[in-house]
């Protein structure tokens, strides 16, 4: 197997999840797009090695690219195209969703592709995208370029993350036939990445000490649920809220406790708020902390992110990054495929 170190460059790289699993399958990442400042920031702290610009990409062109390449090949182009118009809540509001703007930017990751000509290309992003006219145009365009691309929808519980999480994914490749990684059977579970962590009053970790502040309302209801999987449907009826009366109500997993021997619900940009979704620690009566947070996202346990921002914006970095261990997967797929086709004097 070659020991060569193809390059990449990560576009829409948030806090740098993508990155990471990038990093440990052996590439080089060579360059980072992102345009919101605090997620720089903690991208900053943990890929120092990186040249990231922060900026729309609708500003940056494949020659500001070319320039940190530096003459030397790009293996891979990966990236999240941010598409929250299409996640399973916004779609709720169906004519907001399909406005937002941020929907478009997949049509950019299209474009740096044609600009940059990538011998590998993979791509993340919510389900919902699949079925989206601009995406479809996208992959038609990418088979007329030669890359042959797969799409498909896989859960990244199945890849290694303690986590219930549907992804859209799709790779291609100028070189040969590339399939997206499969799953394997390596259950992991709530208990074996946060079981033996300190309470947050005990622990060094700064990321461990926060915790989210509750009314004296919101504590008791915490209290009462039942541990290890309860929600608010277990509580009694005095302390269901109002929008719970109704029947058939959704969002069942508000307020709701993590099951300790099961994978996590889906890490959101609401982790940290038990009205959000199923965030409230097994048996502890406490909302999680972002570093369990970030632990059941597949993050390092020594993974940086700011501390001097709000805990919703903590939150939202944490909640809209892409599962490293998945990434770690299926770039080292595309690694594999690399190593067929290209000798180790490339």
């Amino acid at each position: 197997m070659s020991t060569y170190t193809y390059n990449c460059i990560d576009l829409f790289s948030g806090c740098g999840g993508l990155s990471e699993g990038l990093e440990q399958a052996g590439f080089n990442v060579k360059a980072a797009i992102e345009i919101v400042p605090v997620a720089v920031k903690a991208y900053k702290l943990n890929h120092k090695k990186t040249v990231v610009i922060q900026d729309d990409i609708r500003r940056v062109s494949g020659n500001t690219i070319r320039d940190i390449l530096k003459g030397e090949p790009l293996h891979m182009l990966a990236g999240c195209p941010p598409c929250q118009g299409f996640s399973s809540v916004r779609r709720l509001n169906r004519k907001r969703s399909v406005n937002d703007d941020r929907n478009s930017l997949v049509v950019e990751y299209l474009r740096l592709i044609k600009e940059l000509k990538p011998l590998t290309i993979m791509m993340e992003n919510v389900p919902g995208l699949k079925d989206y006219y601009l995406f479809k145009n996208v992959v038609k365009e990418l088979s007329k370029l030669g890359y042959n691309p797969k799409v498909n929808i896989v859960n990244v519980k199945n890849y290694g993350v303690p986590q219930n999480r549907k992804r859209l994914i799709m790779v291609g490749s100028l070189l040969g036939d590339i399939n997206i990684a499969p799953g394997n059977d390596e259950k992991v579970t709530v208990r074996q990445v946060i079981g033996n962590l300190p309470n947050p009053q005990d622990a060094k970790d700064p990321l461990q000490r926060i915790i989210a502040k509750h009314t004296e309302k919101v504590y008791k209801r915490i209290k009462l649920t039942p541990k290890d999987g309860g929600s608010w449907k277990d509580l009694p009826k005095e302390y269901t809220l109002k929008c719970h009366e109704k029947e058939n109500v959704g969002f069942n997993d508000i307020y709701g406790r993590l099951r300790w021997d099961d994978y996590s619900t889906t890490i959101t940009g609401g982790c940290l708020n038990p009205s959000k979704g199923r965030f409230l620690h097994p048996e502890q009566d406490r909302v999680i902390t972002p570093r369990e947070a970030a632990l059941l996202q597949s993050f390092p346990l020594k993974y940086k992110f700011p501390l001097d921002i709000p805990k919703q914006a903590l939150a939202l970095l944490i909640g809209n990054a892409l599962p490293p261990k998945f990434s770690y997967y299926q770039s080292k797929n595309i690694k594999e495929h690399l190593d067929k086709y290209l000798s180790q004097d490339v």
